[in-house]
This record gives structure tokens, sequence and C-alpha cells, in this order.
């Protein structure tokens, strides 16, 4: 019998998600939960509580709850290590672990695949137990682009593409060619608020084009973790923001709680375009 998933969760909606999918397939789920980072999940699931500086307990909770995979999921902070709380395992990973948090977002999360990995377990992807959230190449929505949605959707993948390579972020808005706001650590809800109260003022002609979030996963990523999301408040956060539309890559970024997103999204007027990827110019 397959032995018990690991939810090494974050915030908001995707370990609930993803818990109900591996429970409707049978499989038998623990959520474990990192210190300072409460979860959204259902009180009836086993929790494995651990703080990062105590990895060797945590390796030894999982296991003793039968766990072989893992996956993360959720939005987390970057934790602030306190040297003297290690255990004795976290001591021996200690060099690596500070190298990758003075890293990228990449080069932090491949350090932790490859702990967890070397560890023994094996290391699962949301969007292959939850395969639903990857929404098919079209327009769900009763909005559609414009053909200057469509260069200005084409101005961000760029724009997202150049941030890959210096491992930040995986979102940018454009609007009538002229770049608005790129996503850093704060996040796509930050981008969109800054947007919505400083940067949108500076759209090349106040009545022309509104502009897009287009949101894309990083040049040569791991995809079993951080592929990027977007969801319901995404499309509140467009909205506030007077954008025309939100677009994402095909294949390479989930929809949380679609049917609320879609709702959201044709209340207001906004268009979803899942555009097929492209390759680099």
């Amino acid at each position: 019998m397959p032995g018990t998933v690991a939810i090494i969760a974050g915030r908001g909606a995707l370990p609930s998600h993803l818990a109900r999918c591996l429970l409707a397939q049978g499989r038998r789920v623990v959520v474990a939960q990192m210190a300072g980072h409460p979860v959204d999940v259902s009180a009836e699931l086993e929790r494995i509580p651990f703080r990062i500086e105590k990895l060797g307990a945590l390796f030894r909770a999982l296991r003793a709850h039968d766990v072989r995979e893992v996956v993360f999921a959720g939005a987390a902070t970057r934790p602030r290590l306190e040297p003297a709380q290690f255990d004795f395992k976290t001591v021996t990973l200690a060099p690596r672990l500070w190298a990758a948090l003075r890293a990228g977002d990449d080069g932090l999360l491949g350090t932790v695949l490859d702990i967890f990995e070397r560890e023994g377990f094996s290391v699962l992807a949301a969007h292959d137990i939850a395969r639903d959230l990857v929404p098919p190449a079209g327009v769900p929505t009763r909005a559609t682009p414009s053909d200057a949605d469509r260069r200005d959707a084409a101005r961000a993948a760029v724009i997202v593409a150049a941030l890959a390579a210096a491992d930040v972020g995986q979102g940018a808005v454009v609007a009538q060619g002229v770049a608005l706001a790129v996503e850093a650590v704060p996040g796509t809800d930050r981008m969109l608020a800054h947007v919505a109260d400083v940067a949108g003022a500076f759209r090349p002609d106040p009545i022309g084009p509104r502009g897009v979030l287009f949101k894309g996963p990083k040049t040569g990523q791991d995809r079993r973790v951080d592929l990027p999301a977007i969801g319901p408040a995404t499309f509140e956060g467009a909205v506030r923001a007077g954008l025309a539309g939100v677009v994402i890559e095909a294949g390479g970024v989930m929809l949380l709680d679609a049917p609320r997103a879609l709702e959201v999204a044709d209340a207001a007027g906004l268009f979803l375009w899942v555009r097929p990827a492209e390759p680099a110019p």
C-alpha cells in the first residue's frame, strides 16, 4: 500500500485543495506546518508542527507517519534562522541553508528539494496531484483580449523572461507597452495594489488601453515547486488596478478556485487569456 503523502503547507487555498484531491484518490495525508505559518486546511487532518531549525525532528516525524512522498504547497515567507535552536541535522545542513537563503527563490527551493530527496522522500508536483489546476489554452471568460492587450501580454512575457534570468519574480503589469510594475518578494497582490495606488497613473494615455497582468513560470525552474498560481483575489486585484485582463502561460500557471475566479472576472468585464507558451526571442 502506498505510504502517506505529507503536504508541506503554506498560506492560501492550495494545501486544502491538494488534501481533498489526495483523499479522493485514497491516499493518506498529513500536513506539515511550519511555525509562524498558519494554514487553512481541515481540522480533521493530522498535523506535524515543525521549525526549520529542527529538520532532524521533522524528518523523524515524517518517517514515523510512513511518509514517502511530499508536496510543497502554498505561500511562505523566507524563514529567519535561529542558530541556537539548531538540532544536529540542521547543524550539518547549515552551510547549505545559509547559502540558499542568500540566493534567489529558485536557488533556495532547489536546495530544499535536494535536502528532502537526499533524506529519501520523493517530491510530487501539485499540478500532477490535481490536474484540474492547470487550465488549457484559450479564453474561458466572456471578455476577450484586444489586439492592444495581446501586444501588452507579449511585452510582459518578455519582461518576465528577463526577470527569470535573475531569479526574480513571475509576473509583470504592462499597459500601452509600458511596464507599470514587476513582481518581487512581496508577491502578486502587492504588485497589483501598487498599480492601483501609484503606478496606474503612469499610463501614457489615461483613456487608452488599460493593460494586463501576465504570469508565467521562470525559465528552467523546477516545476514541482513554486509554480505560479492565480485565483479570485488576483482578479479582484486586477479590477482595483484598472486592468483589462489577466494573461497566464498555458501549462505553467495554476488557477485556484476556477469557478469563483471566472465569476469575478466576468462580473467585472475582465478577460482571462491562457496564452500558449512562445519561444524566447
